[in-house]
């Protein structure tokens, strides 16, 4: 196992928490799950640490763990556990970010690492199995969505992360391709989209009140208790109050560029329109609902695979070729389909 100190810290938080400090045990090594300057993540049994970014928003994260500890959202996410006291930080610890709700989140910060990084502790879940993908949980994700979506805010929440995220990767790409010509239909695509959904504007009052998990994908389920309890959403670090067809927008982009067979979208966008959520319109095209939003996702997977493929100096691959080869049709396209999407 790595053995950085945030990582020591984490497997030493881990470990604590999975039984009493009284009892003896020949507990196996805590495991490295993820180690990334976005989050580092241990598991120790059933406890998993999180360290988030350095630069997180320490408040807003506050309010979101709070989110996931919400009665309101039981069943819907994963609920923390408690970070021991000697790590608890103090509500002075850092100051409210601007635009911050106004009512603080009835949750204490989370805890820090030696180095500063806020800590967090979840139950561990059994993810899904990437070597089945007949298994794959999409209607299991839509009826989650759904539900998430028509929750009301159990209390003031930050915005929802995903606009950001799809402007910070425009911005890797910019970093690491400066002036390469291949990149122009990703920026072109980005140029071509509402002030919104580049993260330069609020979006729509009427879109922007809804529950949002911010990041979704197959990997933010898991079976909990494991194996084989119900699935949940995991990782709210981008949850928030926002647009819910970011929250189909991945799988919708998925599907538009070939990646995601007709079959499996119907599946996951069926499953959200029989749990009521309130994304797309309940019959017809859902497309006007989610052309923004899946326009979003699908430059900011091309951005990242152009940022990736020059951080580990090669071309992209035959999938990633597929999204940037999405944006060339995206760039032709008018900003919005709909007045009512408009920024």
């Amino acid at each position: 196992m790595t053995t950085t100190p945030v990582v020591r810290v984490l497997g030493d938080l881990a470990h604590a928490g999975s039984h009493a400090r009284t009892v003896a045990c020949d507990c196996p090594p805590p495991r490295v799950l993820a180690d990334r300057p976005d989050g580092t993540v241990v598991r120790s049994g059933p406890v998993v640490a999180k360290a988030h970014a350095p630069d997180t928003d320490r408040p807003a994260l506050a309010s979101r763990i709070a989110l996931a500890a919400a009665p309101l959202l039981a069943g819907i996410l994963l609920p923390p556990l408690p970070v021991p006291a000697p790590l608890q930080a103090p509500e002075t610890a850092a100051p409210p970010a601007p635009g911050r709700p106004a009512g603080a989140p009835p949750a204490a910060l989370p805890g820090v690492t030696p180095d500063g990084r806020p800590v967090s502790l979840w139950p561990h879940g059994e993810p899904v199995d990437p070597s089945d993908p007949d298994a794959a949980p999409w209607e299991e994700a839509g009826a989650l969505l759904a539900r998430l979506h028509r929750a009301p805010p159990p209390h003031p929440l930050p915005p929802m992360r995903g606009p950001a995220k799809a402007a910070r990767a425009v911005a890797r790409m910019r970093a690491a391709r400066p002036g390469d010509p291949d990149t122009a239909p990703v920026l072109a695509a980005w140029r071509g989209l509402p002030a919104w959904a580049r993260d330069e504007a609020p979006a729509n009052g009427l879109r922007a009140r809804f529950v949002c998990h911010g990041d979704l994908h197959l990997g933010q389920l898991v079976r909990h208790p494991a194996p084989h309890g119900p699935w949940l959403l995991i990782d709210v670090d981008d949850a928030g109050l926002g647009d819910p067809a970011w929250d189909l927008a991945r799988p919708a982009a998925w599907y538009a560029a070939g990646l995601l067979a007709p079959e499996v979208w119907l599946r996951f966008l069926d499953a959200y329109r029989a749990a009521g959520g309130p994304a797309v319109r309940a019959e017809g095209d859902p497309w006007p609902d989610l052309d923004v939003a899946a326009r979003a996702l699908t430059v900011q997977t091309a951005a990242l695979a152009f940022a990736k493929s020059a951080a580990e100096g090669r071309s992209p691959d035959e999938v990633e070729q597929l999204m940037i080869d999405a944006c060339v049709r995206i760039a032709s396209l008018p900003p919005e389909l709909t007045p009512e999407l408009s920024s």
